[in-house]
């Protein structure tokens, strides 16, 4: 009920706002597409503290499917008795896909091996959860994938109380028939203003066997910097019990292609809050990387990173650089629209 009555009153308001303004909105629409399309903006921005490395000129090609053809996105409903513009109804296989690294961890506070350990975010971790929500406002999310551990699910849940729609993100359970009955929602219009969040162990962090919970400091101090480097830092060689890169990118990129790629095949703006090696791995995949090259690959600790998946491929639109949005990622024609949608409704 309340829903209804908050769509009526935006509604009304916007068809008001609508008929008073809709040339003005038209220039504006005008001018900001103009923007996003100068060749300024929408060149790709490579170099990142965030993530340094040598981009590769070629990507992956995916098999299209009729699934690629269905409408994208979150459409954004300006008012009830608006008629939706044909940009609004276009087909397009364009989607957006949003990868953060969890905020810190309690575990990354005290320099400690976490790994699998469930380890929640510290105070910098939750801010760093926000900050990212705020980065990535007036990007479209149709579903969310996090891994198992609490801090990335942390971080997405904390996120997307900064999305401008303000979809609320539910948690999908599906070990059970009787978690699937228990959690089942009965409303239509509450699960048009939802996000569904489905977590999985196959982006969990690398699992770092016998090192988790140790002192990175002191772990250096008993093996050896040079041999703890090598546990980190090498591709296919894992710490005592534990895994690999390499391990853990059969796993992550094997739930990526089977899960996560469908869904954006089909239109669905996909956003992954997981680690720092699932994310590499992911990554990887994406941009065709060599094993010498994810290994000099680094992300910060919630900073998102933006690609768009189109016709097949992933093309990277920005790196996590600037301090202000405009600055981080350019976006393209369809995201364009889709936040000046969000300016005229909120």
């Amino acid at each position: 009920m309340a829903a209804e009555v908050y769509r009526h009153a935006i509604g009304t308001f916007q068809s008001h706002s609508y008929a008073n303004n809709v040339n003005h909105k038209q220039r504006l629409r005008n001018n900001f597409v103009r923007l996003v399309n100068n060749d300024s903006v929408s060149n790709n921005v490579l170099s990142s503290r965030g993530a340094r490395y040598s981009s590769c000129s070629n990507r992956r090609s995916v098999i299209r499917s009729s699934a690629s053809q269905t409408s994208v996105a979150d459409p954004v409903s300006l008012s009830p008795s608006r008629t939706p513009t044909t940009d609004t109804n276009k087909k397009s296989n364009e989607a957006a896909l949003i990868l953060i690294r969890h905020g810190e961890s309690l575990w990354n506070e005290k320099n400690l091996f976490t790994g699998c350990v469930d380890v929640p975010l510290s105070k910098k971790g939750i801010d760093e959860a926000i900050e990212a929500g705020k980065r990535i406002s007036s990007i479209p999310v149709d579903v969310i994938f996090t891994s198992a551990l609490i801090r990335a699910q942390m971080t997405a849940m904390l996120a997307m109380t900064q999305h401008r729609r303000k979809k609320v993100p539910i948690i999908i359970h599906n070990e059970s028939e009787q978690a699937r009955q228990w959690s089942q929602v009965f409303s239509e219009d509450t699960k048009k203003q939802s996000i569904p969040v489905i977590a999985s162990w196959q982006l969990n962090e690398r699992m770092y066997g016998e090192l988790q919970g140790l002192n990175k400091q002191e772990t250096a101090d008993r093996y050896g910097k040079e041999q703890v480097h090598e546990w980190r830092r090498s591709y296919d060689t894992p710490p005592p019990n534990g895994e690999s890169l390499e391990m853990c990118a059969e796993r992550a990129v094997a739930y990526f292609r089977d899960q996560i790629e469908p869904q954006l095949l089909s239109g669905k703006n996909v956003m992954i809050a997981a680690h720092g090696n699932s994310l590499r791995s992911i990554i990887m995949y994406l941009d065709k990387l060599t094993s010498q090259e994810v290994i000099s690959l680094e992300l910060s600790t919630g900073i998102p990173m933006l690609y768009i998946f189109k016709e097949g491929r992933f093309i990277r639109r920005g790196s996590p650089i600037g301090p202000q949005e405009a600055g981080v990622y350019a976006y393209t024609k369809r995201l364009a629209l889709y936040r000046q949608k969000l300016d005229e409704m909120f």
